[in-house]
């Protein structure tokens, strides 16, 4: 299987396939139904996200940002975290812990690192359509910034809906409550801010 995958890809699915498998064991000997849907889940968007890659040709980097996101949202709902390390939510894993008490949980990071990167990996889908269109250089104009921007945060809100029928369908999720939704739309917000201003820089024209 993996001889017949392009060499650059080989670690990178390994890698992958490794998290998937043990998350899989450890929500299946903990009994975690809800990571058992959301594990559902990543493998249905991996699946999506290679289909669009054939099309797209994402960088290496990009596909090993996405892959890292899916290990983080692994390890937030599964690796337990001792009782004394302040915590938000009915279950004492990486999801529910304050990196900074008050002010930055866990799950908030993750948020606004994960959307940074769908953000960019929005932006590389509208350079490639720009470029199979026939256009020899694309511009990166803050119109197209702010369209990749806007999709970045339409995925965060799928990521939302998703949540929301995680709670209907399954008992006692660690989903949060409705101020926990309004932080995680406002830290996904912040990923894509940074991760346009990255693009930005980093593919501006030289003046």
């Amino acid at each position: 299987m993996f001889s017949k995958l392009p060499k650059h890809l080989r670690h990178l699915v390994a890698f992958t396939v490794c998290y998937v498998i043990i998350s899989a064991l450890t929500a299946y000997l903990t009994s975690n139904i809800e990571f058992v849907f959301y594990l559902l889940v990543l493998l249905v968007l991996a699946g999506f996200t290679l289909l669009i890659h054939n099309r797209v040709h994402f960088p290496i980097s990009l596909l090993w940002c996405l892959s890292l996101w899916g290990l983080l949202h692994m390890a937030g709902g599964m690796v337990p975290i001792p009782e004394s390390w302040h915590t938000h939510g009915p279950i004492n894993v990486l999801y529910s812990f304050w990196l900074i008490p008050g002010f930055l949980k866990y799950d908030q990071l993750v948020h606004a690192y994960g959307f940074a990167v769908a953000t960019w990996a929005c932006w590389e889908c509208l350079r490639a359509i720009s470029l199979h269109q026939g256009n020899p250089v694309f511009k990166n104009t803050l119109g197209a910034l702010t369209l990749s921007l806007f999709a970045g945060l339409g995925l965060g809100a799928l990521n939302e809906t998703i949540e929301f029928f995680a709670t209907l369908i399954i008992p006692n999720t660690n989903v949060g409550d409705y101020n926990n939704t309004g932080w995680d739309l406002v830290f996904n917000l912040i990923g894509g801010l940074i991760a346009i201003y990255i693009i930005h820089k980093k593919y501006r024209p030289p003046s």
